[in-house]
């Protein structure tokens, strides 16, 4: 018997959702529940100073108000601190990690990354530090703790985009785990999460296609099942830059105002091509002709009229 399918949406609420979010949202659940399946709902806000009470309870209204239904609790990343550590300690045991005392530890760590961000790969200049050196260093900062990855290439077999293929000492090098003021880091999160929930599909935006190899291989090093990867093409605006809360995407609170949720809801399939045009639906109307497959793999546009 095949594993039953499991997928999940997991926004960061560092701003609100805006149409980019939303197609991700809609692809996600659509495709684990017209194979059978289940589909979650992640709130990744491991740094809660990006990520306040208000936009994280903004969000699930926001999502029930275009009529999501989820399968199940909403995971809260920010509750999941025991979790983490617990995995954290397993790996603090092999001979893999090790602290790191530069100052660039912290940048990202705790975020997924977006297309466009500038590819760090970390020199390994803490790798080598003797006993006597790390004890040292300790008594004058708090180390973050990163990951020495192997220089070999993982593949993903990824659904909408083909094989991808990326060398994980170029990309992403050494990464954290840990950032120096205690906050486990995206990859190590968001892994833990998927194999706990027993999520067996992760669509998500292209944007994170890259970073999937160096989760692939935390996931192997763990003994966790890898899901299967489908990386939709991003929602770009009118100017063609990406719909997304750093172009000060429209939000759907103000999208909310205009347009009804089966308008927004038509507009976001009719953008990717579910739909021919824009027209009223909703996410129950959209199931029974819904194809993964027919998703290009170019950046998808709002229908014209629709605001980006």
């Amino acid at each position: 018997m095949s594993t039953p399918v499991v997928g999940r949406f997991a926004p960061t609420p560092s701003g609100y959702l805006h149409p980019g979010n939303l197609l991700c949202a809609m692809i996600a659940y659509l495709s684990a529940r017209t194979q059978g399946g289940r589909c979650l709902l992640r709130i990744e806000d491991l740094d809660k100073a990006r990520c306040p009470a208000n936009l994280v309870r903004q969000c699930i209204s926001d999502l029930d108000f275009l009529g999501f239904r989820w399968d199940g609790p909403i995971l809260v990343q920010s509750e999941r601190t025991p979790a983490y550590e617990a995995i954290f300690r397993r790996l603090l045991d092999t001979s893999r990690v090790y602290p790191c005392f530069c100052s660039r530890a912290q940048l990202h760590a705790s975020q997924a990354p977006n297309r466009g961000d500038t590819l760090y790969v970390y020199p390994g200049t803490c790798r080598a530090l003797s006993p006597a050196e790390i004890q040292q260093k300790m008594q004058e900062k708090v180390p973050a703790y990163r990951l020495h990855v192997p220089d070999t290439a993982i593949t993903v077999q990824d659904r909408i985009q083909g094989p991808f293929t990326a060398g994980l000492a170029d990309n992403p090098g050494d990464f954290i785990l840990r950032r120096a003021d205690g906050v486990f880091a995206y990859h190590l999160a968001v892994v833990i999460d998927d194999a706990e929930s027993g999520v067996t599909e992760v669509v998500r935006g292209c944007d994170i296609l890259s970073a999937t190899p160096a989760q692939i291989y935390l996931q192997q090093l763990l003994g966790f099942p890898t899901p299967v990867y489908a990386h939709i093409p991003l929602l770009v605006g009118s100017d063609g830059r990406r719909l997304a809360k750093r172009n000060q995407a429209i939000s759907l609170s103000a999208l909310s105002k205009k347009y009804s949720a089966e308008e927004i809801i038509g507009a976001l399939a009719a953008g990717a091509g579910l739909i021919p045009e824009w027209r009223p639906c909703t996410l129950e109307s959209l199931m029974p002709a819904f194809d993964l497959s027919v998703l290009p793999r170019r950046d998808l546009c709002l229908p014209e009229g629709f605001p980006d």
